[in-house]
């Protein structure tokens, strides 16, 4: 019994200490293993409740489908090859970006691709994407919004292949994007890749969007939050600071300038990043975007 609570008190430390995406990938692991233990052992599907469904009248009954079944995978390599995208995807945009500001883009992919996939469902009458009283599974559509921002944003960024080459994130994506679309049109699982475009737009409007200073994801941040301080324990008791009116505004002026600042330094940095990649900023460059990704 002791060796077991020691067990899962070193599987808590692990978990804890994974950043947030290796806790979206664990997460996604651990749905994948109790689905097919309730399916094949106890023939429980849960999962149903859970899966994004193509009626509309059937998503009306459990709208929170609409996220959840980004959650969800038909098999292991269906899991194995969206996580392995998302690790990647992932760790090159944290290691630039505020973590929250990549979550954005990972979750309103998942969105974006939900209601593509619900729309094209619902009012194409001939059903040639054959998507009527279907359903929907998996994080390829945040995933795919993932590649496109980082595609556009990013068009020098690169990942080596094998330890032996190196490939433009901008050619991956756009392999992919012509891959889809000649499924699409053969229809095969037409559905999913109606998806898939529906993340890759919403990537690349966040990333012309960015180019312009301007984050579009900031409401979906703030909504998200709120809905996390749901969860989060409230004391009935706080504790109240009171202090003189000048020295409060003298230190939040300070506060104010060093974040533009450092705002600023941040956007020189991207900009250098656009035009002639990664590899061009310095040492020093790097471990401070690397510092500054940490700051949610």
């Amino acid at each position: 019994m002791e060796l077991g609570m020691t067990t899962i008190e070193s599987l808590k430390y692990r978990y804890n200490n994974l950043d947030v995406f290796g806790k979206i990938i664990t997460i996604n692991a651990i749905v994948f293993i109790i689905d097919v233990i309730l399916t094949s052992l106890f023939r429980l599907n849960l999962i149903k409740y859970f899966v994004l469904p193509a009626n509309f009248g059937d998503f009306i009954t459990q709208p929170w489908s609409i996220l959840t079944y980004g959650f969800l995978h038909s098999g292991f390599f269906h899991l194995l090859f969206n996580m392995l995208f998302l690790f990647y995807l992932s760790r090159v945009a944290s290691n630039l970006f505020r973590t929250k500001m990549v979550l954005n883009i990972y979750l309103l992919g998942i969105l974006a691709g939900g209601i593509a996939y619900l729309g094209v469902s619902n009012i194409d009458p001939s059903n040639f994407f054959g998507t009527k009283n279907g359903i929907m599974v998996g994080a390829s559509a945040g995933v795919s919004a993932l590649l496109m921002f980082i595609a556009i944003y990013m068009p020098q960024s690169q990942i080596r292949l094998f330890n032996t080459f190196n490939v433009k994130w901008m050619h991956i994506a756009i392999f992919f994007v012509a891959m889809d679309v000649f499924r699409l049109l053969l229809g095969i699982n037409q559905g999913g890749y109606v998806a898939h475009i529906g993340g890759y737009i919403l990537g690349y409007y966040y990333a012309k969007q960015l180019v312009k200073g301007k984050d579009i994801g900031i409401g979906f941040e703030r909504f998200m939050d709120s809905v996390a301080s749901w969860f989060k324990p409230n004391s009935n008791l706080k504790t109240v600071y009171r202090s003189k009116s000048s020295r409060g505004k003298t230190t939040s002026k300070a506060k104010s300038s060093e974040k533009n600042d450092k705002q600023k330094k941040i956007d020189a940095i991207l900009d250098k990043i656009s035009k002639s990649g990664y590899d061009s900023l310095t040492s020093e460059e790097k471990a401070f975007l690397f510092d500054a990704s940490k700051d949610d």
